[in-house]
């Protein structure tokens, strides 16, 4: 066997999506300086817990980490996919810090994947569980993937600090490679759905974060529904809280949604964070979820801002063709997305901002990535 070549990467932003594309492109990768420097050097435990997510899903991966965490050699293997796979998230992070990776990986896959997932499903720093159902499957599917197999169901909830959700995942394989798409037009928003879940609280906390939110959104138009989830008993997981998921869907077929969770803080980071925040009244969630989602509609674009990393990967995993996207504000986690995917997967976006409308229209031509996995006997 010939001595493996790493790509070699330095510090620890964007790990997550380094070693996603590392995988799909099967680039050997070496990180060097990974919080070299802080109080508490190296990698963090939700990292290695992704890393063993990607084990559990693949087969012949190489994992190596010095005594210290700051250097990581990662050599991605062929990913299997397969049935009855459970993996613990930890209750650093929520599960969609999992989630987003986990679903492209498992279109890569060699058999559909069906995993079980546990920890904490809904916080404030990654997108809910609710948000991946609502909007993150139809942005899947406009992509070509296919309907049936792709499913996620939430078993029960669970928030910070200590967690106790569960869900299970389905992904299907896709059968050669994903569908290039020209999609600019946001259109107008013509109906809001949205769910607000509670537990181990009073159920009237949904109700008020409900009607505060409606009482923002029904001066603006009619069809509004919010379903109200709440939770008791083994169903509630361990912790108390609250929150809501909002998605607007637009004429043309857009999904943009938000979402906020207010739960105690996490043992660790009690000295860091503002209790009055954490502990926000009802009401105020609800008015606030509102005004948030009407400014990212006013930004434009045919998705939300924290789905722009992932729009922009599955463009650039597209057959050779041109594919079109207009989004609105570049956040810095979509520019980030956009120098990985160049240098991973070679393919360059050009960007043309659109002053007269505060968008920002992006296109690019796809490396045809293809499903390999399935054919490997």
């Amino acid at each position: 066997m010939g001595k493996i070549s790493y790509m070699k990467l330095k510090g620890s932003q964007n790990l997550r999506q380094r070693l996603l594309l590392s995988t799909l492109s099967s680039t050997p990768i070496l990180i060097e300086d990974i919080r070299a420097d802080a109080t508490w050097p190296g990698l963090q435990s939700h990292e290695v817990s992704f890393l063993r997510l990607l084990e559990t899903v693949s087969d012949d991966c190489l994992v190596e980490i010095n005594e210290t965490g700051t250097k990581l050699k990662y050599k991605p293997g062929i990913v299997m996919g397969g049935r009855y796979l459970e993996h613990d998230c930890g209750l650093s992070r929520s599960i969609g810090y999992f989630l987003e990776p986990l679903i492209v990986l498992g279109l890569f896959g060699k058999k559909p994947l069906s995993i079980k997932l546990k920890g904490i499903t809904n916080d404030s720093k990654d997108s809910s569980v609710d948000t991946f159902r609502l909007t993150t499957i139809p942005l899947l599917k406009r992509f070509g993937v296919p309907l049936e197999g792709l499913d996620l169901k939430i078993v029960s909830r669970g928030v910070a600090p200590k967690g106790g959700g569960e869900i299970l995942l389905s992904v299907p394989i896709i059968h050669d490679c994903l569908k290039a798409l020209t999609w600019t037009d946001e259109g107008m928003v013509k109906r809001i759905r949205g769910i607000s879940f509670s537990t181990r609280v009073s159920r009237q906390i949904e109700n008020t974060i409900i009607h505060a939110a409606r009482g923002v959104f029904n001066q603006l138009l009619p069809d509004v529904y919010i379903h109200a989830d709440h939770k008791a008993g083994a169903e509630a997981g361990n912790s108390p809280g609250y929150g809501i998921s909002l998605v607007a869907e637009t004429t043309s077929g857009c999904f943009i949604s938000v979402d906020t969770t207010i739960s105690f803080p996490r043992g660790k980071d009690d000295m860091d964070i503002d209790e009055k925040k954490e502990l926000m009244p009802p009401e105020e969630v609800g008015e606030e979820i509102a005004s948030l989602l009407l400014g990212e509609i006013e930004q434009g674009g045919v998705i939300d801002s924290t789905h722009q990393g992932l729009l922009f990967l599955l463009c650039a995993l597209c057959p050779q063709d041109v594919s079109k996207v207009r989004v609105g504000k570049l956040v810095p986690y979509g520019i980030e997305t956009l120098r990985n995917i160049r240098d991973f997967l070679g393919v360059k976006f050009v960007v043309k901002p659109e002053p007269a409308t505060g968008t920002v229209m992006l296109k690019c031509i796809g490396c045809g990535l293809k499903n390999l996995s399935r054919k490997l006997s």
